[in-house]
């Protein structure tokens, strides 16, 4: 059967992470059709849309293409379907100068491809030719090829950004796990909502690590003036829904600090006023939340707002945070109306936050919005383009996502991510007081950027692993010392947590993992080369990151720590309630994931771990997600949409 072969792309290695492809099996096709067809074509965009972003490797795609395709001819066909995805995607708006020859159609393609049915006709032929032989006749095609970067949330209209579950990898091939810091916690929010409107939210609303990272861990903090910013933590116990094998946490926390101790603040409020804002749960909550925000304002700080609809415009211009009387008076005649121009909005408000710039303070645009951006300037890539430019000059943009029935999850948890900030989702006036308020220094002040996190792991200690979450986060190994790579950011008072999943040399390796060599190692009886000069090492812990501003230099810190088992490992019984808490919110992600890897997780599990964390609690929170596993165990799982039949 074919595969794509995209290992060979030498010019490219830091792709090959993720777009090396695996034999696509007929079990497969049996569970997934649709959707695992979709994420080949997406893989193969993601080598020509970074090939044509880098140059000098378009001989290398094209390349690729054939050794896909398996003939000229084919790979034409597979190169139409894979730029019109990325032209409706809007990163692509022309046809890339050195891929011309090979696809002398662009525009009659691409129109084929965005009308709609012809979406059906143009991709799937092309992915069930050349990935499955006669799968096409299998799979049955309504309304064209769902998306790939968005999956949408039943017939609700909320978009999510597609991710497959983290897989296991042997050590043996993969020795390194490299990733971004990630401290989002809008999913947790997301499925709180879902739950209690009496309803299991879609599995790509799901992201394991927002769950896990949504609560408050009792690892001590850092010494004030300490270097590196944070503290690091790690525990070792058996895995609870795979008994033989082991579950690490890893546990950064940075030092919380009162109101009274942040530099001074210089807030964008840039707030969407469009007509789809008009519901209870959106601008009416958007203004109580700025209300509680404003609250907390001081004098040395300074806040503007910016009001974006059919048309973009200024509301309120930089005031000290001592005018609370004027900032709610302006935040009280916002109405909603018109449609929405989210790029020209974020366009003046990038001006304001230029101008409201000062010696050792970190301007930020913060956007509220539901995120649907259809009027304007919608060219994503130019939109991405410009919040990169702005965080290159140390202006951030974090979101705030409000609302349901039009959600665009997937946007604005990218549009975060470009402008080192934070995405949250606000369902409530409590949630508001936690992210705005209780935890404001960490949502609005940096103590580190580009945060990334490394473990080299042991081979004769650690067989096979993987990473709970983090999937949109994930980095090739090269990239953990390339300081042009974006990482993650961590604020004050923030904690990350990380969960790996181990299997020891010994114990029988999961199912996933057989057949990945494809053949039986011609050394694997041999002794390990000196094992006892490491002995007990599970690895070693490697962290990079930027100083919180940019006068303080482009140049990452570095920072390692050995695991050693020894001094980590806890039965299972010793386990922490932080260990329960995290292992309990993870097992109820996947299980609301429906994940292939979660074992023997189901709700009574995840019930378990959290109740027996109680002890921990933080007002109330951990009792919080006990009650939300309680009330997820008794609704029905979504029905399948077409994506997922």
């Amino acid at each position: 059967m074919p595969e794509i072969c995209l290992e060979k792309i030498e010019t490219l290695p830091a792709l090959r992470r993720d777009l090396i492809a695996e034999p696509l099996g007929e079990e497969l096709l049996v569970w997934d059709p649709r959707r695992r067809l979709v994420h080949h074509l997406d893989r193969v965009a993601a080598l020509v849309f970074r090939g044509c972003r880098e140059g000098g490797a378009l001989s290398a795609v094209e390349e690729a293409l054939l050794a896909a395709a398996g003939s000229p001819a084919a790979a034409r066909s597979l190169l139409q379907a894979t730029l019109a995805l990325l032209a409706e995607r809007h990163l692509l708006e022309e046809p890339p100068s050195g891929l011309v020859d090979l696809m002398p159609s662009w525009q009659a393609s691409r129109r084929s491809f965005l009308g709609g049915a012809g979406k059906a006709a143009l991709a799937l032929p092309v992915l069930s030719s050349i990935f499955v032989p006669g799968a096409a006749a299998a799979v049955s095609v309504v309304g064209g090829v769902p998306p790939v970067v968005e999956s949408l949330a039943g017939s609700s209209g909320d978009r999510y950004a597609y991710r497959e579950d983290q897989p296991f990898r042997l050590t043996s091939l993969n020795p390194h796990a490299t990733f971004g810091a990630d401290v989002d916690t809008a999913s947790y929010a997301n499925v709180r909502r879902f739950i209690s409107g009496g309803q299991l939210p879609p599995a790509d609303a799901v992201r394991i690590e927002e769950l896990v990272n949504s609560f408050r861990y009792a690892d001590p903090e850092p010494p004030a003036g300490a270097m590196p910013p944070f503290a690091v933590h790690a525990e070792l116990a058996p895995c609870p829904w795979q008994p033989r094998h082991r579950l690490l946490r890893l546990g950064l926390q940075s030092r919380r600090m009162d109101v009274a101790e942040l530099p001074p603040r210089r807030l964008v409020f840039l707030l969407d006023t469009s007509g789809s804002m008009s519901s209870p749960d959106k601008l009416p909550l958007v203004r109580r939340a700025m209300w509680l925000l404003a609250e907390t304002l001081r004098p040395v700080d300074q806040v503007a707002i910016v009001a974006y609809a059919g048309s973009a415009g200024q509301v309120l211009g930089p005031t000290s945070g001592d005018q609370f009387a004027r900032i709610v008076d302006a935040m009280d005649h916002l109405e909603a109306g018109g449609s929405t121009a989210g790029a020209a909005g974020i366009l003046l408000a990038y001006r304001l936050a230029e101008g409201m710039r000062a010696p050792g303070v970190t301007p930020r645009v913060l956007l509220a919005t539901d995120g649907d951006f259809n009027v304007g300037t919608t060219n994503m890539t130019e939109l991405v383009r410009l919040i990169e430019q702005q965080r290159e000059k140390g202006i951030q943009l974090s979101v705030l996502g409000f609302g349901s029935g039009n959600l665009n999850d997937a946007t604005m948890e990218m549009l975060a991510d470009r402008g080192d900030g934070n995405y949250s989702y606000i369902d409530s006036l409590e949630e508001a007081r936690r992210v705005l308020v209780e935890e404001g220094g960490a949502t609005l002040h940096l103590l580190a950027r580009d945060l990334k996190l490394q473990v080299e792991w042991n081979p004769s200690e650690v067989a096979a692993w993987r990473l709970l979450g983090y999937e949109n986060r994930m980095l090739a190994t090269e990239d953990f010392a390339n300081d042009k790579k974006d990482g993650g950011e961590l604020g004050a008072g923030h904690h990350v947590t990380a969960l790996f999943e181990l299997v020891e040399p010994g114990v029988e390796l999961p199912e996933s993992l057989a057949g990945v060599l494809g053949h039986q190692s011609r050394y694997a009886d041999l002794e390990p080369r000196r094992p006892e000069v490491h002995a007990g090492e599970l690895g070693m812990l490697r962290l990079r990151f930027k100083p919180p501003a940019k006068e303080n230099g482009e140049d990452s810190l570095a920072w390692e720590q050995v695991l050693n088992r020894y001094a980590i490992e806890r039965g299972e019984k010793n386990a922490s309630d932080d260990f329960r808490l995290a292992a309990g919110a993870a097992a109820f992600g996947m299980v609301l994931r429906r994940s292939p890897e979660r074992g023997a997780a189901d709700w009574a599990l995840a019930r378990q771990l959290v109740a027996a964390s109680l002890g921990g609690d933080f007002g109330g929170q951990r009792a919080e997600l006990l009650a939300l596993v309680d009330a997820a165990s008794q609704l029905e799982p979504p029905a399948e949409t077409e994506e997922e039949a």
